[in-house]
Protein backbone atom coordinates (compact mmCIF):
# COMPACT_ATOMS: atom_id res chain seq x y z
CA UNK A 1 0.00 0.00 0.00
CA UNK A 2 2.66 2.16 0.90
CA UNK A 3 4.21 2.27 -3.19
CA UNK A 4 0.46 2.52 -4.14
CA UNK A 5 -0.11 5.51 -2.06
CA UNK A 6 2.86 7.07 -3.20
CA UNK A 7 1.74 6.77 -7.07
CA UNK A 8 -1.97 8.03 -6.05
CA UNK A 9 -0.13 11.38 -3.96
CA UNK A 10 2.30 12.35 -7.62
CA UNK A 11 -0.93 12.02 -9.56
CA UNK A 12 -2.92 14.28 -7.52
CA UNK A 13 -0.15 16.27 -6.95
CA UNK A 14 0.32 16.36 -11.06
CA UNK A 15 -3.70 17.09 -12.11
CA UNK A 16 -3.44 19.70 -9.20
CA UNK A 17 -6.46 18.01 -7.28
CA UNK A 18 -3.79 18.66 -4.68
CA UNK A 19 -2.35 22.06 -4.20
CA UNK A 20 -0.27 23.15 -1.62
CA UNK A 21 0.84 26.93 -0.70
CA UNK A 22 2.58 27.02 2.41
CA UNK A 23 3.48 30.39 2.15
CA UNK A 24 -0.21 31.80 1.16
CA UNK A 25 -3.17 29.74 3.17
CA UNK A 26 -6.25 28.77 1.74
CA UNK A 27 -9.72 29.56 3.94
CA UNK A 28 -11.58 26.64 4.15
CA UNK A 29 -15.37 26.75 4.60
CA UNK A 30 -14.75 25.75 8.33
CA UNK A 31 -12.60 28.66 8.92
CA UNK A 32 -9.44 26.99 8.77
CA UNK A 33 -6.65 28.10 7.49
CA UNK A 34 -4.91 25.84 5.41
CA UNK A 35 -1.24 25.15 3.66
CA UNK A 36 -3.35 22.73 1.09
CA UNK A 37 -6.99 22.05 -0.82
CA UNK A 38 -7.86 19.03 -2.28
CA UNK A 39 -10.35 18.72 -4.74
CA UNK A 40 -10.15 15.00 -6.07
CA UNK A 41 -13.12 15.19 -8.39
CA UNK A 42 -10.43 16.87 -10.42
CA UNK A 43 -9.75 13.43 -11.08
CA UNK A 44 -12.27 12.37 -13.34
CA UNK A 45 -11.01 14.96 -15.70
CA UNK A 46 -8.25 12.94 -16.78
CA UNK A 47 -8.95 9.42 -17.73
CA UNK A 48 -5.41 7.56 -16.96
CA UNK A 49 -5.87 8.50 -13.05
CA UNK A 50 -9.40 8.10 -12.53
CA UNK A 51 -8.74 4.69 -14.49
CA UNK A 52 -6.44 3.75 -12.00
CA UNK A 53 -8.22 5.43 -9.10
CA UNK A 54 -11.38 3.16 -9.98
CA UNK A 55 -8.80 0.10 -10.45
CA UNK A 56 -7.54 0.07 -7.01
CA UNK A 57 -10.82 0.87 -5.89
CA UNK A 58 -12.30 -1.84 -7.29
CA UNK A 59 -9.20 -4.60 -6.26
CA UNK A 60 -9.37 -3.39 -2.59
CA UNK A 61 -12.95 -4.25 -2.67
CA UNK A 62 -12.60 -7.96 -4.15
CA UNK A 63 -9.99 -8.47 -2.24
CA UNK A 64 -11.28 -6.90 1.45
CA UNK A 65 -15.14 -7.38 0.73
CA UNK A 66 -15.60 -10.14 -1.51
CA UNK A 67 -19.51 -10.71 -0.32
CA UNK A 68 -19.94 -7.03 -0.91
CA UNK A 69 -23.88 -6.25 -2.49
CA UNK A 70 -24.12 -3.00 -3.14
CA UNK A 71 -21.59 0.36 -3.65
CA UNK A 72 -22.26 3.24 -2.03
CA UNK A 73 -20.90 6.72 -3.19
CA UNK A 74 -21.08 9.83 -0.40
CA UNK A 75 -22.39 13.08 -2.26
CA UNK A 76 -21.31 14.68 -3.80
CA UNK A 77 -17.65 13.96 -4.73
CA UNK A 78 -17.85 10.25 -4.82
CA UNK A 79 -20.93 10.10 -6.83
CA UNK A 80 -18.81 9.26 -9.91
CA UNK A 81 -16.35 7.41 -8.60
CA UNK A 82 -18.60 5.03 -6.78
CA UNK A 83 -20.18 4.19 -10.21
CA UNK A 84 -16.72 3.83 -11.80
CA UNK A 85 -16.42 0.96 -9.22
CA UNK A 86 -19.46 -0.49 -9.03
CA UNK A 87 -19.75 -0.77 -13.20
CA UNK A 88 -16.31 -2.18 -12.90
CA UNK A 89 -17.58 -5.07 -10.63
CA UNK A 90 -21.17 -5.37 -11.67
CA UNK A 91 -22.67 -4.54 -8.67
CA UNK A 92 -25.52 -2.52 -7.66
CA UNK A 93 -24.80 1.21 -6.57
CA UNK A 94 -26.60 4.04 -4.89
CA UNK A 95 -25.87 7.28 -3.29
CA UNK A 96 -26.14 8.60 -0.06
CA UNK A 97 -27.42 13.00 0.17
CA UNK A 98 -25.50 14.99 2.62
CA UNK A 99 -29.24 15.67 3.38
CA UNK A 100 -32.96 14.73 2.52
CA UNK A 101 -34.57 15.98 -0.33
CA UNK A 102 -37.04 18.55 0.36
CA UNK A 103 -39.38 17.61 -2.12
CA UNK A 104 -40.91 14.39 -4.13
CA UNK A 105 -40.07 10.60 -1.90
CA UNK A 106 -37.41 12.90 0.30
CA UNK A 107 -34.84 10.46 0.11
CA UNK A 108 -31.91 10.45 1.72
CA UNK A 109 -30.66 7.58 0.20
CA UNK A 110 -30.95 7.08 -4.04
CA UNK A 111 -31.27 4.14 -5.77
CA UNK A 112 -32.55 0.56 -4.04
CA UNK A 113 -31.09 -0.65 -1.21
CA UNK A 114 -33.02 -3.67 0.70
CA UNK A 115 -32.28 -4.20 4.55
CA UNK A 116 -29.66 -7.17 5.31
CA UNK A 117 -26.99 -5.88 2.18
CA UNK A 118 -23.84 -5.63 2.86
CA UNK A 119 -22.36 -2.04 1.49
CA UNK A 120 -18.98 -0.84 0.98
CA UNK A 121 -19.01 3.25 0.75
CA UNK A 122 -16.83 5.12 -1.34
CA UNK A 123 -15.93 8.44 -0.31
CA UNK A 124 -13.34 10.79 -2.15
CA UNK A 125 -12.02 12.79 0.71
CA UNK A 126 -11.82 12.26 4.31
CA UNK A 127 -10.95 15.59 6.65
CA UNK A 128 -12.90 15.60 10.10
CA UNK A 129 -15.05 12.47 8.35
CA UNK A 130 -18.70 14.25 9.57
CA UNK A 131 -19.74 13.80 6.49
CA UNK A 132 -18.87 10.55 5.71
CA UNK A 133 -20.03 8.91 8.92
CA UNK A 134 -23.10 10.44 8.51
CA UNK A 135 -23.45 8.74 5.20
CA UNK A 136 -22.54 5.35 6.95
CA UNK A 137 -25.30 6.42 10.12
CA UNK A 138 -27.90 6.78 6.92
CA UNK A 139 -27.21 3.17 5.27
CA UNK A 140 -27.48 1.36 8.76
CA UNK A 141 -30.43 3.23 9.72
CA UNK A 142 -31.93 1.55 6.58
CA UNK A 143 -31.16 -1.74 7.89
CA UNK A 144 -28.03 -2.74 5.75
CA UNK A 145 -24.90 -3.59 7.16
CA UNK A 146 -21.77 -1.41 6.14
CA UNK A 147 -18.56 -3.64 5.17
CA UNK A 148 -15.96 -0.67 5.27
CA UNK A 149 -14.92 2.38 3.41
CA UNK A 150 -12.75 2.97 0.82
CA UNK A 151 -11.37 6.41 0.30
CA UNK A 152 -8.97 8.37 -2.19
CA UNK A 153 -7.29 10.58 0.34
CA UNK A 154 -7.26 11.44 4.01
CA UNK A 155 -5.98 14.54 5.91
CA UNK A 156 -5.51 11.73 9.20
CA UNK A 157 -6.76 13.94 11.48
CA UNK A 158 -7.10 12.45 14.87
CA UNK A 159 -10.83 13.90 15.31
CA UNK A 160 -11.10 11.74 12.43
CA UNK A 161 -9.73 8.97 13.60
CA UNK A 162 -11.56 8.51 16.90
CA UNK A 163 -15.04 9.30 14.90
CA UNK A 164 -14.15 6.23 12.62
CA UNK A 165 -13.07 4.19 15.77
CA UNK A 166 -16.02 5.34 17.85
CA UNK A 167 -18.55 4.50 14.61
CA UNK A 168 -16.83 1.11 14.28
CA UNK A 169 -16.24 1.66 10.71
CA UNK A 170 -13.24 0.20 8.73
CA UNK A 171 -11.56 2.91 6.81
CA UNK A 172 -9.14 2.27 3.78
CA UNK A 173 -7.34 4.97 1.80
CA UNK A 174 -5.24 4.84 -0.93
CA UNK A 175 -3.22 7.94 0.07
CA UNK A 176 -2.88 10.35 3.21
CA UNK A 177 -1.91 13.89 4.25
CA UNK A 178 1.31 12.18 5.82
CA UNK A 179 2.48 10.23 2.64
CA UNK A 180 1.69 12.92 0.19
CA UNK A 181 4.64 15.29 1.92
CA UNK A 182 7.95 12.93 1.02
CA UNK A 183 6.12 13.04 -2.61
CA UNK A 184 5.76 16.87 -2.92
CA UNK A 185 9.21 17.29 -1.93
CA UNK A 186 10.86 14.76 -3.99
CA UNK A 187 8.87 16.20 -7.33
CA UNK A 188 10.17 19.93 -5.87
CA UNK A 189 6.68 20.94 -5.29
CA UNK A 190 7.77 21.89 -2.09
CA UNK A 191 11.17 23.32 -0.28
CA UNK A 192 12.22 22.06 3.42
CA UNK A 193 10.71 24.80 4.83
CA UNK A 194 7.69 24.08 3.51
CA UNK A 195 7.50 20.66 4.64
CA UNK A 196 7.86 21.87 7.96
CA UNK A 197 5.26 24.26 7.97
CA UNK A 198 2.92 21.20 6.33
CA UNK A 199 4.23 19.22 8.93
CA UNK A 200 3.49 21.76 11.68
CA UNK A 201 -0.09 22.49 10.25
CA UNK A 202 -1.00 18.95 10.73
CA UNK A 203 -0.39 19.30 14.55
CA UNK A 204 -3.13 21.79 15.29
CA UNK A 205 -4.73 22.53 12.11
CA UNK A 206 -7.58 24.47 13.73
CA UNK A 207 -5.67 26.98 15.70
CA UNK A 208 -2.88 26.96 12.81
CA UNK A 209 -2.05 30.22 11.49
CA UNK A 210 0.35 31.29 9.06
Amino acid sequence: MEKLAEIIANQLLQIKAIKLQPANPFTWASGWKSPIYCDNRKALSYPEVRDFIKLQFARLVMEMYPEVDVIAGVATGAIAQGALVADSINKPFIYIRSSAKSHGMTNLIEGDLQPGQKVVVIEDLISTGGSSLKAVEAIREAGAEVMGMLAIFTYGFGVAEEAFKTANVDLTTLSSYEQMIPSAKESGYVSADDVATLQEWRKDPASWKK
